[in-house]
């Protein structure tokens, strides 16, 4: 019998996917036919976890195997060293693979800091642009703008990448949308769609109570911290067009937040596109309007991104290597849709801290197949060299999850998560410094609130606090169990895993020890 060949990798990664907009989840919010097709051919993980939720740490950490205090990419501001090693290089090194990224990189521009150890990319500055994006390519000291809309023009690239293969050897393929990330700009061909309303989560009014400070003061509430270009309405006395560029400084927002004052009966806002008015009686009918119009824009820039993994998954049945090619789709971290108010990420609370993760290989995992072991977007690439049939380096700090796939859970598996967010320089979102750990049932947050003298971060300014979680009985994360007599057990042992945790990966716990 002839020898298996080593799978082909497409790795399809959207920028702040929350789980719960992936109709596969269940949660009935949206349909994306395309991306759970990989799930119904395929497995879907529910306890999938990212181990910084910002963009720029996530993607390091996803490239190299490594937690971010390893690979020195900890926050918005940081760039990654691309003499290091990561998982492209090892697949091309040491088992012959064809290397590609085409999409979103942030993770540093210039000379010494694009992408390496890839035969082949194309990626957008910086956060790019969602019509008519420029691109970064090897050898080219300018940037090139290529009409279009940024999802369809990534899926060409990729697409290309693979009609133009060698055919005699595996190929891995690394596809990063810039959608759905902030700006919400979507096709004019999804603009009939999600005009219902959208279900209101149970703690869009969450008041904060039992819970550390950080919840309270972070600035990333659907009322109040939007923007005009946000939603897609005409700014006052002039204001920018929609289509303009979002960010000045991936942390700095040129727009005006749409106002949300107690007299709300003089407030007239426009659509951007048709002039449309919108009145309002109440600050509460205010609040609903930008959440509903929030999850619009949102849910129909992910469906061209569904589109476009039709547009994949068909290339490849077409091609004839649909039982050869492993096919990933994941977010780079999850994303508040409404839950406590919030439109963001960057906390460890479940919304932001979940990714979703769906895997299809013909040959190697049952279709229909639903996980619920704990895994790491550190985990991906040790995994991904376990796949393509090579060892897992010694520097990579993640685990391969293969045996999951294949429908094993070891005895030994780590059913352990852990996050760690540094504060950087976020006055606009004003998020303060934590780690912690998570298990099945469990959560435990040490909120640290300083810049540890990182470049560029601002000063943390209050106390640090200590949250617990029981996920059982408290799914919401509405009440602090931490000081609580009944939970002083687990508190210990929650403890003594994150000291344990922190120490098997070499990170430094700043708490008081026990």
């Amino acid at each position: 019998m002839a020898e298996r060949k080593a799978p082909n990798i497409v790795f399809i990664m959207a920028d702040d996917h929350a789980a719960k907009s992936i109709s596969a989840y269940g949660h009935g919010m949206n349909s994306t036919p395309h991306i759970d097709r990989i799930a119904k051919e395929g497995m879907l993980f529910n306890h999938c976890y990212v181990t910084n939720s910002l963009c720029t740490p996530s993607r390091a950490a996803i490239l190299t195997g490594q937690h971010n205090h390893v690979n020195n990419v900890m926050t918005l501001n940081s760039v990654i060293n691309n003499r290091g090693p990561n998982v492209a290089k090892q697949l091309r090194a040491h088992a012959n693979y064809q290397t590609a990224m085409f999409g979103k990189w942030h993770l540093g521009e210039g000379p010494t800091h694009q992408p390496t150890g890839f035969d082949d990319w194309s990626v957008i500055p910086n956060q790019g642009e969602y019509w008519d994006p420029h691109f970064i390519n090897p050898d080219e000291k300018e940037m090139k703008r290529v009409p279009g809309y940024v999802t369809d023009i990534i899926t060409d690239k990729c697409i290309q990448f693979m009609e133009n293969r060698d055919k005699d050897r595996p190929f891995f393929l690394m596809c990063h949308h810039k959608a759905p990330h902030r700006g919400w700009e979507f096709h004019p061909r999804h603009k009939h769609l999600y005009n219902d309303k959208i279900t209101i989560p149970d703690t869009f009014t969450d008041d904060y109570k039992n819970r550390a400070k950080a919840a309270a003061v972070v600035k990333m509430r659907v009322a109040d911290d939007l923007t005009y270009f946000d939603l897609g309405l005409a700014q006052p006395q002039g204001g920018r067009d929609v289509g303009a560029k979002l960010f000045d400084q991936v942390w700095s927002f040129p727009q005006r937040k749409v106002p949300h004052p107690e007299d709300v009966t003089k407030m007239v806002l426009r659509d951007s596109d048709d002039g449309t008015e919108f009145r309002f009686q109440t600050p509460e009918e205010l609040a609903e309007f930008k959440f509903q119009r929030y999850m619009q824009r949102y849910l129909r820039t992910i469906q061209c991104i569904d589109d476009n993994v039709g547009r994949m998954l068909d290339w490849l049945e077409q091609e004839g290597i649909a039982e050869d090619t492993i096919v990933v789709y994941t977010s780079d971290q999850g994303f508040f849709l409404g839950e406590h108010g919030w439109c963001d990420k960057r906390f460890m609370y479940e919304e932001s801290f979940q990714m979703p993760f769906l895997i299809r290989y013909p040959r190697g995992i049952k279709a229909g197949s639903v996980n619920n072991d704990m895994i790491q977007n550190v985990d991906f690439a040790p995994t991904f060299c376990d796949l393509a049939g090579i060892s897992v380096p010694s520097f990579m700090q993640g685990v391969s999850f293969r045996p999951l796939l294949e429908g094993t859970t070891p005895e030994t598996w780590e059913q352990l998560v852990f996050h760690r967010y540094w504060m950087h320089n976020d006055a606009c979102h004003n998020a303060y410094a934590h780690y912690g750990v998570r298990d099945h049932r469990y959560k435990l947050i040490y909120w640290y609130n300083d810049d540890l003298g990182i470049e560029g971060a601002i000063p943390g300014g209050t106390e640090p606090e200590w949250e617990l979680f029981d996920c059982q009985e408290d799914p919401l994360e509405l009440l602090n169990v931490y000081n609580e007599p009944s939970y002083k057990d687990v508190v210990i042992k929650m403890t003594r895993l994150l000291e344990k945790k922190m120490m098997d990966i070499g990170d430094i716990p700043l708490h008081p020890r026990f």
